[in-house]
C-alpha cells in the first residue's frame, strides 16, 4: 500500500489533535484529544488493509518519509515500510491499541440552532487575532441578524479584543455566548461548514480531496 498525499496530509493534521492513532480496516479514520475536547473524522479514498495501533503519529510519519517512494506492508505485528527500489526497508512495530486514546463512537448531537460558514481566511484570520493578542477564547453570538465571532480573554473583560461579523442562521431572538478555544481548531486547511450546539458541542464539516469532520467541546463559560 502507498499512502497518498491526501492521507498523508490527514495523518499529519491527526498528530497535532494526538500522538495516539488507531485504525481500523477500511477508510475511515478517527483521532480524539487527550482530554477528550475534539475528536476527528476522515473518510479516504483508500483504504487500509487491517487495523493497527500507533503510538507516536509523529515518529510514524517521519519513519515514513526516510524511504523515497514508500511501500507498506501490513502485518498483525508490525509494518513494513520499503522504498520504491526495494533495497531499503524499515520494520515498524505496532502498539496495542487498547493502551492507546481513541473514539470508540462518533459524537451524536441530536440539535445544532446555530449554523454558519467558516471559510480559510476566516479561520486564518481568527488564528492570526488571538496570537497577536495573547487570546484563546472564541466568542459565537448574535449581532442583528448576522453573528459576530470575537477573540477575546475570558479572564479580563476590559482586555483588547477582535471581531468580525459574518452570515449565519440561528432563531430568531435567541440571546446566546458560545464559547471555543482557538487553540482546539486544529482542522485540516480549507472551508467548513460549522453547526453549534446549545448542549455544548460545535460540528465543523469540509469535504474537498476528502470529507473531514471534527466535533469539538464548548467551553463551560458559554450561555444559552
Amino acid at each position: 500500500m502507498q499512502l497518498n498525499q491526501t492521507t498523508m496530509n490527514v495523518l499529519k493534521n491527526f498528530s497535532t489533535i494526538n500522538d495516539n492513532l488507531v485504525v481500523s480496516a477500511g477508510n475511515v479514520v478517527k483521532s480524539m484529544g487527550e482530554s477528550r475536547n475534539i475528536m476527528a473524522k476522515a473518510t479516504l479514498d483508500q483504504e487500509f488493509p487491517s487495523g493497527f495501533g500507533i503510538y507516536d503519529l509523529g515518529e510514524f510519519l517521519n519513519v515514513v518519509s526516510l524511504v523515497d517512494s514508500p511501500t507498506l506492508g501490513f502485518t498483525e505485528d508490525f509494518a513494513t515500510i520499503s522504498d520504491g527500489s526495494g533495497r531499503s526497508r524499515v520494520k515498524y512495530f505496532f502498539s496495542d491499541p487498547d493502551i492507546l486514546t481513541s473514539p470508540t463512537s462518533d459524537v451524536k448531537v441530536s440539535e445544532c440552532e446555530v449554523s454558519f460558514t467558516l471559510n480559510n481566511e476566516t479561520l486564518n484570520q481568527l488564528k492570526r487575532a488571538g496570537a497577536a493578542l495573547g487570546h484563546n477564547s472564541l466568542s459565537i453570538r448574535p449581532d442583528g441578524k448576522s453573528l459576530k465571532l470575537s477573540i477575546f480573554a475570558e479572564e479580563n473583560p476590559t482586555g483588547n479584543t477582535y471581531d468580525t461579523v459574518i452570515a449565519g442562521t440561528f432563531p430568531e431572538g435567541a440571546q446566546f455566548d458560545l464559547i471555543l478555544n482557538i487553540q482546539h481548531l486544529k482542522m485540516i486547511a480549507g472551508d467548513y461548514e460549522v453547526e453549534v450546539s446549545s448542549k455544548g458541542v460545535a460540528h465543523l464539516t469540509h469535504d474537498a480531496e476528502c470529507k473531514m469532520e471534527y466535533w469539538i467541546a464548548l467551553e463551560k463559560s458559554s450561555k444559552w
